[in-house]
C-alpha cells in the first residue's frame, strides 16, 4: 500500500513538474521579442550583452551609411542554413535590419524556413535609425538606397515609354503597361525583379568583402 502511494505521489509530482515546465516555456516564448525600435536597439548595443546584428542591404548601401556594430550579409547572398551552422552560440537572437523593413522580413522568413525562430526585426530599419538621430558610420560611397534606385528606374522607363508612345509609335505604350504589371506583381508577391537585378549591379556590389569583415557585432 505504501509502495503504491509512493508511486502515485511520484507520478503526480512528475505531472506537476511537466506542467510547470510547459508554462515556463510558454512564458519565455510569449516574452521573446520579435521586434525592437531603433532606440531599443541602441540601448541593447550600449549594454554589456553581445548582440548579433545583421544588415541585409547591398554592400553599396552599407558602405554609404550603416548602424555601428552591424555585420553585412546581403539578402541575395544569405544562406540561412549555412549561416546557422557557423554560429558559436546557437540560441542567441539575431537582430536584422535593412533600409526600411521589407528585405529584413524576407531574411527572417529565410531563417524561419531553416528552422530558426529567434529573429528580431528592427522596425523602420536604417532609415528610422538615422531619422532618430542615432549614431551612424558613414563611408565615401554615395550609393542611393535600393528602393530609391528602383523608383528612379521605374519612373524613367515609364516616362520614356509614354513619350515614345505619344510621339513615335503607340506600340511603345507597352513599356509603361509592362512596368505597371511588374509593380502590381511586386506588390502582391513581395518579389521585385527590378530590385533583384539592381542589387547585382557593380555599384551596389562595391566593397562587399571589406564591409563584411570590418563591421561585426561585438562578441
Amino acid at each position: 500500500m505504501n509502495d503504491s502511494l509512493m508511486i502515485n505521489t511520484f507520478a503526480e509530482n512528475q505531472r506537476l513538474e511537466t506542467i510547470a515546465d510547459g508554462r515556463r516555456f510558454e512564458r519565455v516564448v510569449a516574452e521573446r521579442k520579435t521586434v525592437v525600435t531603433p532606440h531599443e536597439l541602441h540601448e541593447l548595443l550600449s549594454g554589456e550583452e553581445a548582440i548579433e546584428l545583421l544588415d541585409v542591404r547591398t554592400p553599396g548601401e552599407h558602405a554609404a551609411a550603416h548602424v555601428p556594430g552591424t555585420r553585412l550579409l546581403p539578402l541575395a547572398d544569405l544562406d540561412a542554413t549555412f549561416y546557422l551552422e557557423q554560429r558559436s552560440v546557437v540560441d542567441r537572437p539575431i537582430y536584422i535590419l535593412c533600409q526600411t523593413t521589407r528585405r529584413a522580413r524576407k531574411a527572417i522568413k529565410k531563417f524561419q524556413r531553416a528552422g530558426f525562430h529567434n529573429c528580431v526585426l528592427v522596425t523602420g530599419g536604417t532609415q528610422a535609425w538615422m531619422e532618430a538621430g542615432l549614431p551612424v558610420n558613414r563611408g565615401e560611397s554615395k550609393v542611393l538606397p535600393l528602393m530609391r534606385q528602383v523608383q528612379i528606374a521605374v519612373g524613367t522607363l515609364a516616362g520614356v515609354g509614354a513619350v515614345l508612345a505619344l510621339t513615335v509609335n503607340p506600340l511603345f505604350a507597352i513599356l509603361p503597361l509592362f512596368i505597371g504589371c511588374g509593380l502590381v506583381f511586386a506588390g502582391v508577391t513581395g518579389i521585385c525583379g527590378l530590385a533583384l537585378l539592381l542589387a547585382k549591379m557593380p555599384w551596389n556590389r562595391l566593397g562587399r568583402y571589406r564591409a563584411n569583415s570590418c563591421c561585426v557585432a561585438k562578441r
